[in-house]
């Protein structure tokens, strides 16, 4: 019986987190689990009414298989038969630990446990919680596979030898760990949107799961700035996905089709993230990372075309995100919006200043910009280096350099997968 990929997908947190629960492991609950839904798939059609339920009867029954199997059931035997371990159900309300949350969310808050070191944590969560494979971890940490999968393991060690059983952290520590599992939901949308630009399956979109999550964050924190400017990122970016691809091919942001973008998700979105940006700038930190994600996603949605969009305001927006997150992912994005100030003002500008630990000035030329992504380039993680060299292509596209142009993209067609964003680089490569 072929098991629905959105069935799949709801039911997966709910036997993990119960069998997680029963074998006072998160390692254990995702084997049995696993376990369970591979013999789900070869039930004969309708055999299965609730496929919760009977995965985790299945898993349970494995277990105790197991159990007995190792020879040390009559030491266990007292444990197994207790009742809240023998119950289907987990315990739920305000009186079980995490008992209000939902599963892919209480999962992630119990990955993301601060007794791991924080690559241990993400690895974890985006594997077990979030369902991405080694390689999109891989290559959303900029890390080698190995490496992702060095991590995973001890992670999972790790957090047996420091928790002993599986419980969902309450309270303050709960709150203490909100900053990686917002990181984590980040990085699911990410890639998401890096690797999806046009879905074939919408079950299939890590972009719509990490919505989800943050739907469910805002539920748990609805007053909490970084946790609204998250939703407003995954809203906005979702909102302007329609219009980015035209017969197969992605579209660069002059000719996308903004009168397809979904003015629902959009409106909701802008709404968040005023929201995130006044809430943040009046806390003692002023606004977070996200709150100023949202910003930014924000001044693009609310451009009627490309030529309106206050590039300033971007460039400013980016230097204060660069204070607070400064990653490879920002910096780039900061010299994209550079190099349209650039273009704007026919390149003119200061091509000093960019270089071994200085970054281009507002005023830079493209000159300086361009010096400052070879640097990313040559130095940056996988993705940050991707992002630089299509970024480095635009330019000399744009400042009519049309055989440097081409031999940027025709160099990317190494390195990005089969896609719109291939497509679009095949049709510049000449």
């Amino acid at each position: 019986m072929p098991i629905d990929p959105a069935a799949f997908r709801t039911a997966w947190p709910q036997v993990v987190r119960t069998l997680a629960v029963t074998t006072r492991s998160l390692d254990s609950g995702e084997e049995y689990a696993a376990e369970a839904f591979a013999r789900a798939a070869a039930q004969p059609d309708g055999a299965i009414d609730d496929l919760v339920a009977w995965c985790v009867q299945v898993g349970r029954r494995t277990w105790l298989d197991a159990v007995r199997h190792q020879a040390v059931f009559t030491r266990l035997q007292p444990q197994i038969a207790r009742p809240e371990v023998a119950a289907v159900d987990l315990p739920t309300g305000p009186g079980a630990p995490g008992g209000n949350l939902d599963d892919r969310l209480a999962l992630l808050f119990v990955a993301c446990d601060d007794a791991l070191a924080s690559g241990a944590q993400l690895v974890l969560a985006m594997r077990v919680v979030c369902g991405l494979t080694i390689r999109q971890i891989a290559a959303h940490l900029g890390i080698a596979e190995a490496t992702a999968a060095a991590r995973l393991t001890r992670a999972k060690s790790a957090l047996a030898r420091a928790r002993g059983e599986f419980a969902v952290p309450d309270g303050a520590a709960r709150a203490a760990r909100l900053p990686v599992v917002l990181a984590c939901v980040a990085g699911l949308f990410t890639v998401g949107q890096r690797d999806g630009i046009e879905p074939a399956d919408a079950t299939q979109d890590p972009a719509r799961d990490a919505l989800t999550l943050a739907e469910a964050l805002v539920a748990e924190y609805p007053d909490d700035p970084e946790v609204l400017g998250l939703r407003a990122v995954c809203r906005l970016g979702l909102a302007r996905r329609p219009g980015r691809v035209r017969d197969g091919v992605a579209l660069p942001l002059d000719e996308v089709d903004r009168s397809a973008w979904d003015q629902r998700l959009l409106s909701a979105g802008l709404d968040d993230a005023t929201a995130a940006i006044t809430a943040g700038g009046a806390g003692p930190g002023h606004p977070g990372r996200f709150a100023l994600e949202a910003a930014i996603s924000g001044v693009h949605a609310a451009a009627r075309t490309a030529a309106d969009t206050d590039w300033v305001r971007l460039v400013q927006l980016y230097d204060a995100l660069l204070q607070v997150w400064p990653s490879p992912a920002a910096r780039v994005g900061r010299l994209v919006v550079l190099g349209r100030v650039a273009l704007r003002d026919g390149g003119a500008g200061s091509d000093a200043g960019a270089g071994a630990g200085a970054g281009a000035g507002a005023g830079a030329g493209v000159g300086a910009i361009e010096r400052e992504l070879e640097e990313l380039v040559a130095d940056g993680p996988p993705y940050a280096a991707r992002d630089a060299s299509l970024a480095l292509a635009d330019l000399a596209r744009h400042s009519g350099r049309s055989d440097e142009a081409a031999a940027r993209y025709r160099e990317l067609l190494d390195v990005i997968p089969a896609g719109p964003l291939r497509e679009f680089c095949r049709r510049h490569a000449g």
